[in-house]
């Protein structure tokens, strides 16, 4: 709930937020523009010239720049198109003067995502909402030459710094208001799941009959609403299923489409009614909208500026929080695969006969395993993949991705008991690829002892139990000094794979046995 201040005191405060930093990635809110005051604006101004200025209802405001103007509003009644995330989520950055279809912290807020927009994004089939917007004024840069002070330009880290660079953006922002309407708004925001089997034309319809019925009096005009429609609705909450109850079809009772009521400006009253609601704007006017320009857009020449314009679109692309920003950043170096491909043999390098191989059945090719250990020094591993190397692409390797350094805030020790260390595994973990009697794969889960270690190298190894062979999977572990644990629920667990299936026997058998069907895009569910 915003902090509620007087009329004429939030026009101070809107006109003193013209010229001061945000981030984006947070909700529109007057409380959190950077700075104390007006004072911690990041562009210069010439306040010697102000002059008085009025706004609606009498306010007067004294010593406002000339470079502000400030323009009536109008009330309106906007429905959206029924659009899926990105382009909801473009068509909210337009309105604020944003470019892209990255999420802003607007967009979540209203559809109350969780701000992990990729996990947002397939969770969602379709968005849409109807309000009513009344703009009491607007407050806003005129358009001119605008100019960073000295003291933000010197702020700027001139190489890769992750302390100093997430220091500017807790500190500045991501972005500068250059625009504020003031007002309130009272708006439906509708989310359809992939599960619901509404057409776009069903649910506009469905939202135009919620809208209308809270929006307009029984004339169809905007007016007093019955009291009996609203006596019993609780604006507060935040989301409800919407069951539709429609006689002549079944089909619209229980479908997967959430509604949200949300009312900025004006009172917080649970129980007014919309029209009841309308009068109590002007007294309690909020923020309703705001304008944008990124703060490195008047970075042009300055030395570093590079290296902030990444930082804050990775910082608004991943949205780390920002007490964390700092170490999200050591971890944005460069990547590269070892061996790199230059190392990789192109043609045979010894004969195949007396390697290592995999046979899955009776007839079937022999598959060579490349079991050279890969050994990428005190770097972190961040990925791997199985390659097919050689003439004939069928000598199986194991490649590995990591950083091209290692992170200032890392230190590495060797793990001693995680040198490709030779593990002997339950049997219930060998399992076929194809036919029982021949080659398996291990699938138990290769762990290190210690909490603080993390993967530094690989290696494929083929053992003969009996008459099969079985491929293994060994890692090397180094241990990470001066650190504590944290894990998340989320991370637990190989999305994609059976809970018995290995990475490695899963690749496998898809290769060699089956053509691998793609997972469903979101779009592709029903």
């Amino acid at each position: 709930m915003a902090l509620k201040v007087s009329a004429p005191l939030a026009a101070e405060i809107a006109i003193g937020s013209i010229g001061r930093g945000y981030d984006i990635s947070e909700d529109l809110r007057l409380k959190y523009c950077k700075g104390e005051s007006k004072d911690s604006r990041l562009i210069e101004f010439v306040e010697n010239a102000g002059r008085e200025i009025v706004l609606p209802d009498g306010i007067m405001i004294p010593k406002v720049s000339k470079l502000i103007k400030c323009d009536k509003g109008e009330r309106t009644r906007f429905r959206s198109d029924v659009l899926n995330f990105q382009q909801m989520s473009e068509q909210f950055n337009q309105e604020i003067n944003l470019t892209g279809k990255i999420p802003s912290g607007l967009f979540n807020a209203m559809f109350e995502f969780s701000g992990c927009w990729q996990k947002d994004a397939a969770n969602t089939k379709t968005l849409a909402f109807d309000g009513v917007f009344i703009t009491l004024y607007t407050v806003a840069l005129e358009k001119s030459q605008l100019v960073l002070r000295d003291h933000v330009k010197k702020a700027v880290p001139s190489s890769w710094e992750p302390v100093a660079l997430a220091r500017f953006i807790e500190i500045f922002g991501t972005h500068i208001i250059v625009g504020v309407k003031m007002g309130g708004k009272d708006v439906i925001y509708v989310k359809q799941r992939h599960s619901s089997s509404l057409q776009h034309a069903d649910v506009q319809k469905r939202l135009k009959e919620m809208a209308d019925k809270r929006f307009l009096d029984g004339n169809g005009q905007n007016g007093m609403a019955s009291e009996q429609v609203y006596q019993n609705e609780k604006f507060e909450i935040r989301e409800q299923r919407l069951r539709f109850a429609d006689s002549t079809s079944s089909s619209y009772k229980h479908e997967d489409i959430f509604s949200i009521c949300k009312r900025r400006g004006g009172s917080d009253s649970r129980h007014l009614s919309h029209n009841e609601w309308l009068q109590t704007v002007q007294l309690e006017p909020d923020v309703i909208s705001m304008s944008f320009i990124p703060i490195t857009s008047l970075l042009n020449g300055v030395p570093g500026s590079g290296f902030l314009s990444h930082a804050i679109n990775l910082y608004l692309r991943y949205k780390p929080p920002i007490e964390e920003l700092h170490q999200f950043l050591e971890f944005q170096l460069p990547r590269q695969w070892a061996p790199v491909f230059s190392e990789l043999p192109l043609g045979p390098q010894w004969k195949q006969q007396g390697t290592a191989s995999l046979q899955f059945s009776l007839m079937g090719p022999k598959l060579y395993v490349n079991t050279s250990p890969v050994d990428v020094g005190k770097r972190p591993v961040t990925g791997l993949r199985l390659y097919l190397e050689g003439k004939r692409s069928n000598r199986l390797a194991i490649h590995l991705q990591h950083l091209s350094s290692l992170p200032k805030i890392f230190e590495l020790k060797d793990d001693p008991s995680g040198n490709f260390r030779q593990e002997s595994f339950d049997r219930k973990y060998y399992e076929k690829v194809q036919w029982k009697n021949f080659s398996h794969v291990c699938t138990a889960p290769v762990e290190s002892d210690e909490d603080l270690s993390i993967v530094t190298g690989a290696q494929l190894q083929v053992e003969n139990h009996g008459f099969k062979n079985i491929l293994f999977l060994r890692l090397r572990f180094s241990t990470v000094l001066g650190a504590m644990a944290v894990k998340h629920p989320e991370w637990d667990g190989s999305p994609g794979l059976a809970p018995k299936s290995g990475l490695i026997s899963t690749l496998l058998s898809h290769h060699f046995t089956t053509v691998q069907k793609p997972p469903p895009r979101p779009a592709d569910e029903t």
